[in-house]
């Protein structure tokens, strides 16, 4: 059984955001949810609700699964659009900001932990 998520829009890098999802990929859910739990990153929150969205899913499929027997074979944190903003930068220049956002992708899989 494959249960499917996706998040988009999210306003956080996607570099930051890929430190934490390497954490998780090939984890049992409660793992994962667990570390997500206890780690000091902005983008660990939309990736734990990203992932109870997926055992949502999950449950909606059939009602008698747990986090437990659930792996996360899949996880992706691609790069959104990025809003354009400008600052005002030394002899009067404008110096540009990027604020980058992600996409996030994340399939669940009933079954052993995946090394």
């Amino acid at each position: 059984m494959v249960a499917k998520a996706e998040a988009r829009y999210i306003r956080v890098a996607p570099l930051k955001a890929r430190q934490v999802i390497n954490l998780i990929r090939g984890k049992r859910l409660d793992e994962a949810l667990a570390i997500l739990a206890n780690l000091q990153k902005r983008s660990s929150v939309p990736v734990r609700k990203l992932l109870e969205s997926a055992l949502s899913n999950a449950q909606q499929q059939t009602r008698e699964i747990t986090p437990r027997q659930l792996v996360v074979a899949d996880i992706q944190a691609d790069q959104g659009p990025m809003m354009k903003r400008f600052r005002a930068g030394t002899m009067g220049r404008a110096m540009p900001i990027l604020k980058r956002t992600t996409h996030f992708k994340v399939v669940l899989q009933q079954g052993r932990r995946v090394l």
